[in-house]
């Protein structure tokens, strides 16, 4: 699946200024499959087989979160890093002084080079421990194949001599014999380590959207593969509300197109960003913040919710949406498998220009049934004049009206096509006019 940078960035999966997606399924315990996380969302499989393969690696790992390793901590991992970084320390083998007077001369000469030597490879021991606690997995008869891979390289890797010396280190081990070790661990391990922690970091990052899964009680979604374009999903919900309203939505080949209307602030653009990061997480093969979900594997998704002008280049609003809508369409027509979605088009030119645009937008992408498209608008006059389109499913956000004019917003999802007007009346409720002396 491919998803770029504006996607991300209008579902809030990286938001680095407040609540985001990313910190909500970050159960990892170091800095390195926190990074590894990141990949699998911003960059998911690119295959059906793949995405399979991750889903059946994260079902193993939320029944054996259990026997995750409790031996290697973030300080663990950034200690050997910073080992191998660290080009001040003294890597040449003990002298005949050392050899003679042990680790007090060396205190005294270069206590720097002393610590370095006494504490580090404990941090080694902790590590390897960790990757010897994940063996343990092996004998597990469920156990599925990108994890069985990952565990034979994390063997192989351990399977050398210097390793073997490092984890029987003792209080009786001679501080000539530690600096040996030291140095050789500096000279040959090296990339063997790299190798180590970046297999750590992968099963860091699987075991931490196992446990999201868990703790947040998502459902594992149903991916199917090829064939017609399909996707429903009930007690759909946006992960990042307190009180989330659920949905219930339905998209085949017949009807791939839904049309949400109603007022500002109504909802639209909660629920389309609710069906995104669900669409998204179901292709890491993670859990769903829904109670059930059956989607085609997509080509990725693309959406077009915060357009923004650039003073530097002297583009307008508008000419930030054509240019959405244009790279949009070229994905359309090159690929297919792709969920669209469209919030609120061409805010920056007037009612009637927005209405005439919008109305060829959709016109052109009902012609892509090998897609699944949704598209909201406030705007009544483009609803009902597609209306005679079967292949468009229209729903609409309520919005109620009390007895003395105020108006509360339900969130709920229904068929049809809303015409609620509120702007004028949310002037009035916040004094506005008041101020400005018209009312």
């Amino acid at each position: 699946m491919t998803i770029d940078k504006t996607t991300l960035n209008d579902l809030h999966i990286f938001n680095a200024s407040g609540a985001s997606v990313f910190s909500l399924i970050d159960y990892t315990v170091s800095a390195v499959g926190k990074e590894q996380l990141r990949k699998f969302i911003a960059h998911p499989p690119d295959s059906y087989e793949k995405l399979m393969a991750m889903q059946v690696a994260i079902k193993f790992w939320c029944s054996h979160l259990g026997q995750w390793q409790k031996a290697i901590s973030n300080g663990t991992v950034v200690m050997l890093q910073q080992y191998y970084d660290n080009a001040d320390v003294d890597d040449k083998p003990p002298g005949l002084l050392l050899s003679l007077f042990g680790g007090a001369l060396l205190k005294l000469i270069n206590p720097q080079g002393y610590y370095a030597t006494s504490y580090s490879l404990k941090h080694f021991t902790d590590f390897f421990n960790g990757c010897r606690e994940l063996l343990t997995l092996k004998n597990e008869t469920d156990l599925p194949p990108l994890l069985s891979a990952d565990l034979d390289a994390i063997q192989q890797e351990l399977q050398d001599e210097l390793i073997l010396k490092i984890e029987n280190i003792s209080s009786s081990t001679s501080f000539a014999t530690l600096a040996n070790i030291n140095c050789n661990v500096r000279k040959k391990l090296k990339s063997k380590i790299e190798r180590l922690i970046m297999l750590f970091a992968r099963q860091d990052a699987l075991q931490s959207m196992a446990r999201a899964t868990l703790q947040l009680g998502w459902h594992f979604p149903v991916i199917l593969q090829g064939g017609k374009m399909e996707l429903t999903v009930e007690g759909l919900y946006h992960p990042l509300l307190q009180k989330p309203i659920q949905y219930n939505t339905i998209f085949d080949n017949k009807v791939p197109f839904l049309l949400l209307t109603g007022a500002n602030m109504s909802g639209k653009s909660t629920y389309m960003r609710a069906l995104c990061v669900a669409a998204l997480l179901a292709h890491t093969g993670m859990g769903v913040p829904a109670q059930s979900m059956t989607v085609s594997r997509l080509q990725g998704i693309i959406t077009n919710m915060q357009a923004e002008d650039n003073l530097l280049k002297g583009e307008s609003y508008f000419m930030a949406e054509i240019k959405r809508i244009k790279h949009t369409a070229t994905l359309l027509a090159q690929h297919q498998g792709y969920l669209v979605v469209l919030d609120e088009l061409f805010k920056g030119t007037n009612v009637h220009d927005a209405c005439e645009c919008t109305k060829a937008v959709v016109e052109g992408l009902l012609g892509m049934p090998q897609h699944l498209l949704v598209l909201s608008t406030h705007l009544y006059e483009v609803a009902t004049e597609l209306k005679h389109h079967t292949n468009i499913q229209f729903a609409q956000f309520i919005t109620t009206f009390t007895h003395n004019g105020e108006f509360i917003f339900t969130y709920r999802l229904e068929n049809g096509i809303s015409n609620d007007k509120i702007g004028y009346k949310m002037l009035l409720k916040e004094g506005v006019l008041s101020l400005l002396g018209n009312n």
